[in-house]
């Protein structure tokens, strides 16, 4: 039997010298997994137990409240957390609150014990432009497109046994008016089942609050737009009840109805909707300290028609789910087109189908049935090409406009679709932003909309940013269709245009954007600003604005000293709200600081985004927001001699796929031993990933080397080898996947299996899947990828980050991350599979091998070749000359390799790195060929590789 299963994995008792204790513990683990025998795995249900023991010692979340003031549409919310550690040694707590991607974070405290840390906010260092550069080419977030619109804060501490830790966060947000509701959420996921569960939500209107409606909890994949089917009865457990103008809602379950709910503790998003009564027809203006802020949304008139051109991507990435529903929702859309209305439809993808050639056609019945026929009959195929479909849509509205005598007063618009970057035809950003401008020419807006994960999602932000729309980002579900229907419902309704709002100069100043192109039944404007003239008693308002029937032109005086009206001091329920009595200056800094960050998002001129940058940073410190140019430091209250150090996080290495947006990482309070309070491993470039990918990274030359393996599945290549000297081997087996339609490999090939062995001082080994984690340091322990922890022993740490990334530290001086790649709804051509990354190789010798480790403590040097074929070496100062050279060299251990000028994607494909490549399995750049790096089974550790000092 033994000898079978050797013939079946290519095991050959004479290659490589397999420990017979570790292949006799393989095996066993093969058995198990194949035949089930029930004495093999009686054996060991004691291992496993303990490990579960183990696991529920966690700390124990004890309190989660969550308490919230809205006064006026603005929200503070503060979030509460108490965790216990009731083992026996001290144990990691994690504090994880999504919130919503436009709320800041305004404070974030930590008490372990008796010692409290608080969070300041300060300034981030300004990156050089090659830096920002390349952050601007990062993709978005996994998390911002799976949690649409949702952001993950994240921290962790170390809890000493016996005692506790409490969290506190602190974050604003204004909320905005859709489909004519306000929509407050709170995000409940413990992740666990809560002694004390609780969330308050209090609410001011003085305008009058007209309507109020607390949902069912809704879960991740039901977030966006519109409501979801049975939308009818609060949560259980929840309390309703309101005045004219105050309200007060609470969600306070007990353990046993958590369970009913979620017996894992995410119960979902806890959610309320409102809105507010409007009397006055010039808008609600609140007035406070020196500050006011301008509520403008008129009801009761007529809509005003609307010239739209449907730009829908037909490529071959939409086939299946995302081109259904998006036919789905742009059949329901066509029928709530009104008779005045005039459209047309686009589909693209390497190709560029009008469906009805330069015109757009009225809202008929017999059009509208033509126009189903057509999107029913779209079929996915070819790339994508985003340049080429605005243009013909620019195009196809413009001659429109020109040439026909439309109504003075409609509205014209696209509404792009893509779930993808472009491929075809003109694919870089900044050119397709420019081109787009060019053509629209500010005639109309460009709303946009993102499907799935691979949309490039500042592309179509900065697109609608510069074009006076919107964009909106939708995750490929079962709900994707209503998330479709519901934007359009947002903008299908336009009511007026050209809206101008206007204050004296002479009585205000810093006032936010006052002038918009469009406004839609159901939406707000807000304008805000401050006070100069604070001795007038009256604040002068006009607004201008056009719609179907007329021009129209509302004016009013506001009056200033309204304290019985606007402060809230003496308010049941809102005594104790920080920073609330000041709400609408609050506000006022909120709405400036999104406008400075979408003018940066816009502009071109270094100079002008240097300008606003610092502009909104100094307001973000001011008001101790956390920003994209502000971070949140720990620091410990009190007098100490010693203050504590702060240790972050990378986000590559604490949650792969989700945005971090403030305090990243942990500090250990003093009684941790050694080695549970040192910093956080971060990931470096050097890794294997992929299909797969290769980079090396050499720091003191300044670039990075890559290169492919086009491997055979089931090859075991070896990464790193330096068995005889740190005793460390890693191994990397390939599973194989058809390649994608129309590629030019016969297949794909992923890591499913990393291996990484270790014998000084101790003998151990990890095997590393997708879904488990196979630790054998003596005692035998399966780990689930789907669930955090923390593993030692005397000289070997893993640290398990659920469905992202394991840490492995070895003696301190060595250290891999393994990235896991999960997908949901894999295409053919997708697998499972990990990453490699060598974070710390210090503790590697000089001799150390494999594909990647006989780089690291190696160093090559770039050679440009002249016409003469002599070499002069290349310094930082010729790197852009040399990316135009056709023939660059690389000098590696006196040989010479070609290598060509490219961008690679690593760290779970949000990083692009630029890197010299070597073709050909890296031909000459490596020692030997690929095939000298297959190892004959997940345990060879090379000691028969041979050919090791030879090449």
């Amino acid at each position: 039997m033994i000898l079978w299963l050797c013939l079946c994995w290519g095991f050959s008792p004479s290659a490589g010298q397999p420990d017979s204790e570790l292949m006799a513990r393989y095996l066993e683990e093969q058995l198990l997994a194949d035949y089930s025998i029930v004495e093999q795995v009686a054996r060991r249900v004691p291992r496993q137990a303990k490990f579960l023991q183990r696991l529920e010692t966690r700390p124990r979340m004890s309190e989660f409240h969550v308490r919230s003031t809205i006064i006026s549409r603005y929200a503070f919310t503060t979030v509460s957390c108490t965790m216990v550690n009731s083992g026996s040694e001290a144990r990691e707590a994690v504090f994880e609150m999504q919130i919503p991607a436009a709320a800041f974070i305004s404070n974030f405290t930590m008490s372990i014990g008796n010692k409290t840390y608080y969070g300041e906010v300060t300034g981030k260092e300004k990156k050089n432009s090659t830096d920002d550069k390349e952050r601007n080419k990062k993709p978005p977030s996994p998390t911002e497109g799976r949690e649409n619109g949702y952001e993950t804060f994240k921290a962790s501490v170390f809890i000493p046994r016996k005692m506790q830790a409490r969290f506190m966060l602190h974050y604003e947000e204004l909320l905005q008016r859709r489909l004519g509701k306000y929509e407050y959420t709170v995000s409940i996921r413990p992740q666990q089942l809560v002694g004390r569960l609780r969330v308050e939500v209090n609410i001011l209107e003085n305008s009058g609050i007209v309507s109020l409606e607390v949902p069912p909890l809704r879960n991740s994949k039901q977030k966006g737009n519109g409501k979801a089917e049975g939308d009818v009865s609060p949560p259980p457990s929840t309390v309703i009840g309101h005045t004219k103008t105050l309200a007060k809602v609470t969600f306070n379950p007990s353990v046993v109805e958590q369970t009913r709910i979620a017996r894992n503790g995410i119960l979902g998003d806890f959610i309320i909707r409102y809105d507010v009564n409007r009397e006055l027809s010039v808008g609600d203006v609140q007035i406070l300290n020196g500050y006011f802020v301008h509520y403008f949304a008129p009801t009761d008139l007529p809509p005003l028609p609307k010239n739209v051109v449907f730009v829908l991507d037909s490529s071959a990435s939409m086939v299946g789910t995302k081109l259904k529903q998006t036919k789905e929702a742009l059949f329901t859309i066509l029928q709530d087109l009104r008779p005045e209305d005039h459209f047309n439809i686009i589909g693209f993808s390497n190709r560029i189908k009008v469906w009805q050639q330069d015109q757009l056609v009225p809202v008929t019945p017999n059009n509208i049935r033509d126009a189903k026929k057509y999107i029913h009959n779209m079929s996915p195929t070819g790339g994508t090409n985003i340049n080429g479909a605005l243009q013909t849509g620019a195009k196809l509205l413009n001659d429109y406009i020109a040439q026909n005598d439309i109504d003075a007063r409609s509205v014209s618009l696209i509404i792009f679709l893509t779930d993808g970057r472009p491929t075809v035809g003109e694919t870089q950003s900044s050119k397709i932003l420019s081109n787009t401008k060019d053509a629209i020419r500010d005639k109309f807006c460009l709303f946009t909309i993102g499907i799935g994960n691979d949309v490039d999602h500042k592309l179509l932000e900065r697109m609608a940013l510069e074009n006076c729309g919107m964009t909106r980002l939708f995750q490929e579900d079962e709900d994707a269709a209503s998330h479709l229907k519901g934007f359009y419902d947002e903008i299908g309704t336009p009511l007026l245009s050209d809206i101008r709002v206007d204050y004296p100069e002479e009585d205000v100043e810093q006032v936010t954007q006052n002038f918009f192109p469009n406004y839609f039944n159901g939406s707000e404007i807000i304008i805000a600003g401050k006070l100069i003239n604070r001795t007038s008693d009256k604040l002068h308002v006009e607004v201008t604005a056009s719609n179907s029937k007329k021009y129209i032109l509302l004016k009013t005086d506001v009056a200033i000293d309204l304290p019985s009206r606007n402060d809230i001091r003496g308010v049941p329920g809102l005594e104790d709200g920080k920073g609330d009595n000041n709400y609408i200056e609050r506000a006022w800094s909120y709405l400036t600081i999104k406008e400075l960050l979408n003018s940066r998002l816009k502009s071109d001129d270094s100079q002008e985004k240097d300008n606003l940058m610092e502009k909104a940073k100094s307001m973000a410190l001011a008001y101790n927001f956390v920003t994209p140019f502000t971070i949140l430091k720990m620091k410990e209250a009190g007098l100490h001699s010693e203050p504590p150090q702060e240790e972050f996080i990378s986000p590559s290495t604490d949650g792969i796929g989700e945005k971090v947006q403030s305090l990243q990482g942990h500090k250990a309070p003093p009684g941790i031993r050694r080695g549970q309070d040192k910093q956080r491993i971060k990931i470096s470039k050097t890794s294997a990933d992929g299909d797969p990918h290769f980079v090396i990274d050499f720091p003191s030359s300044k670039f990075s080397v890559c290169f492919n393996i086009d491997g055979e599945p089931g090859d075991i290549l070896r990464l790193v080898s330096d068995h005889k000297e740190s005793g460390v081997t890693v191994n990397g087996q390939l599973i194989g996947a058809p390649a994608p339609p129309n590629g030019h490999k016969k297949h794909r090939t992923y890591f499913s299996t990393i291996t990484i062995l270790s014998n000084k001082p101790e003998r151990s080994y990890l095997e590393i899947t997708p879904k488990r984690v196979i630790l054998d340091d003596g005692e035998r322990l399966v780990l689930s990828c789907g669930r955090s922890a923390v593993v030692r022993s005397r000289s070997l740490e893993v640290s398990i980050s659920a469905f992202s990334n394991i840490t492995v530290t070895i003696r301190d001086s060595i250290s891999f991350v393994i990235l896991i790649h999960h997908y949901r709804k894999p295409a053919p051509y997708q697998r499972n599979h990990l990453g490699f990354y060598i974070s710390n190789s210090k503790g590697l010798s000089s001799d150390s091998h494999g594909l990647l480790g006989q780089f690291l403590n190696h160093e090559v040097k770039l050679l440009q070749e002249s016409l003469n074929t002599s070499h002069q070496e290349a310094g930082q100062n010729q790197t852009e000359a040399l990316k135009a050279t056709p023939t660059n060299t690389l000098r590696v251990k006196g040989r010479l390799v070609p290598v060509v000028w490219k961008q690679r994607r690593i760290y779970n494909g949000q990083q692009e790195v630029e890197c010299w490549f070597a073709k050909n399995n890296a031909d000459k750049l490596i020692d030997g060929s690929y095939q000298d790096y297959l190892a004959s089974h997940p345990f060879d550790t090379g000691t028969s590789f041979g050919t090791g000092n030879s090449l």
